[in-house]
């Protein structure tokens, strides 16, 4: 796990993926856009794997499963079965990549390596004036874990499912949930009931 990764927030992560999408200039440098790699940081955010695992997906990956989709991978890390429900929009989102750039359904749609992905997305968070020792390409699937454990009232359990970690300490330590909020929510939920 990436302990000194932080999540981006909304406009983080929004501002990043704009980066590389249209290009931008660093110290003098022209930096290309980048669509694959903009990509692939979406995906981190939406689904929320690990960058190795989307640097493995294929189209052949998603699995019509009536009127929806759901992945269908074994994760590199932990070996266990992804088979999660793909929202509709995420699922034509990566479907409206592969047909743009003409990637056959069997094939790698990001033919591209971890250290590639890391030094582009390096770059945008130079850009960004954002520490690179606390961003990198992790930080948009803690942005996903930190959303769903927030838009789901806080529920642990479901954020450790979806991450397939070992235990909610894991993904408690993951989300950056540290005892001084557990003692502060306490607190604040006492100073109510009196």
């Amino acid at each position: 796990m990436n302990k000194r990764c932080v999540a981006y927030s909304d406009e983080e992560y929004e501002h990043v993926v704009s980066l590389l999408r249209c290009g931008f200039v660093l110290d003098g440098r022209h930096v290309r856009p980048n669509n694959r790699i903009a990509t692939i940081v979406v995906l981190e955010a939406t689904l929320g794997l690990r960058l190795c695992d989307i640097l493995d997906l294929r189209m052949t990956s998603f699995i019509k499963d009536g009127d929806r989709y759901r992945l269908d991978i074994v994760e590199k890390k932990t070996k266990k079965l992804r088979a999660f429900t793909v929202p509709l929009d995420v699922y034509s989102y990566i479907q409206g990549y592969a047909i743009e750039n003409n990637i056959d359904p069997s094939a790698k749609l990001f033919d591209i390596s971890e250290r590639q992905v890391q030094r582009h997305l390096n770059l945008a968070i130079q850009k960004m004036g954002l520490p690179v020792k606390s961003y990198g390409s992790h930080s948009s699937r803690k942005l996903f874990a930190t959303k769903i454990y927030v838009d789901s009232n806080y529920n642990i359990a479901l954020v450790q499912k979806l991450l397939q970690h070992s235990s909610p300490n894991v993904t408690q330590r993951y989300i950056g949930i540290q005892q001084k909020d557990i003692e502060e929510a306490l607190e604040r939920t006492k100073s109510h009931l009196v």
